[in-house]
């Protein structure tokens, strides 16, 4: 499937700002569920410093913004077409290795509550548990923005049994973990059936699976991921692989603005 992408994200600020520094990662790679036809990723009021890839594979670019802006714009566009792989992304690679996925994260530390979440998880072959594990997230956390933010725990989560895709992911992570599989949170985009035009980019997760390598799971939706989806950075959780974070100097107050079209 051949998909249309556009991320704008925009920063307006009541005061000129004294510095600002933005962390992008917002570049798709060419891989075995999906080829990039073309992609570009535009600043306005901010320059780059550098780019890089970081340790987890991501494309990752630093822009920054000194005294004197009052409004800064990023948007990343292109068309990528996209292969259905039963949710299959392939072998493990990177620089970082395999056992730190097996690790917590203050963002995916499982307590009590997910603890038992993956001792409910039922017997069969890995995928089946994997798969049992994301229809019970899907069962008991609805999709309610508003109830939590990008630092709340998948704990917390839980508990509240309510959340974004983001909250879903990390307890995906932080169950498939105790359960001793590695796993990792995945940012992207997703081609909705009912809207062209989104408030947010998306996130899942993927587990690894011996003879398979990682598996990707949404359970926001409850399914593996197909051609509908666009993988564009990895990391542990949300905070290694956030399209847009960064760090802002003074006492400005700022307002975010997001769109995101994703058609075919």
């Amino acid at each position: 499937m051949r998909l249309k992408i556009t991320h704008r994200t925009e920063y307006r600020y009541d005061a000129p700002v004294q510095y600002l520094l933005q962390r992008l990662r917002l570049l798709p790679l060419s891989g075995r569920t999906q080829t990039v036809g073309s992609w570009a990723i535009k600043v306005e009021g901010a320059r780059e410093e550098v780019r890089f890839t970081d340790h987890f594979g991501n494309d990752t670019r630093l822009v920054s913004a000194e005294s004197g802006h009052s409004a800064i714009t990023v948007e990343a566009a292109g068309e990528v077409t996209t292969h259905d792989t039963a949710g299959v992304t392939g072998p493990h690679q990177g620089f970082a290795p395999l056992w730190l996925f097996g690790q917590q994260t203050p963002l995916t530390t499982a307590g009590e509550g997910i603890r038992q979440l993956a001792g409910a998880v039922g017997h069969g072959t890995e995928i089946e548990r994997l798969h049992g594990l994301m229809a019970a997230i899907r069962e008991r956390v609805a999709y309610k923005p508003g109830t939590t933010s990008v630092v709340t725990p998948a704990e917390e989560a839980l508990a509240l049994k309510s959340g974004v895709c983001q909250d879903h992911s990390h307890i995906f992570i932080a169950a498939a973990v105790a359960l001793g599989f590695p796993a990792r949170y995945v940012s992207g985009y997703l081609m909705m059936d009912a809207a062209v035009e989104q408030a947010a980019s998306h996130a899942w997760a993927e587990a690894y699976v011996v003879g398979l390598g990682w598996v990707a799971f949404d359970p926001a939706n409850g399914i593996s991921p197909d051609e509908r989806y666009v993988r564009v950075a990895t990391g542990r959780d949300y905070r290694d692989a956030s399209p847009v974070s960064g760090i802002l100097l003074g006492q400005a107050q700022e307002k975010l603005a997001v769109t995101v079209t994703v058609e075919q």
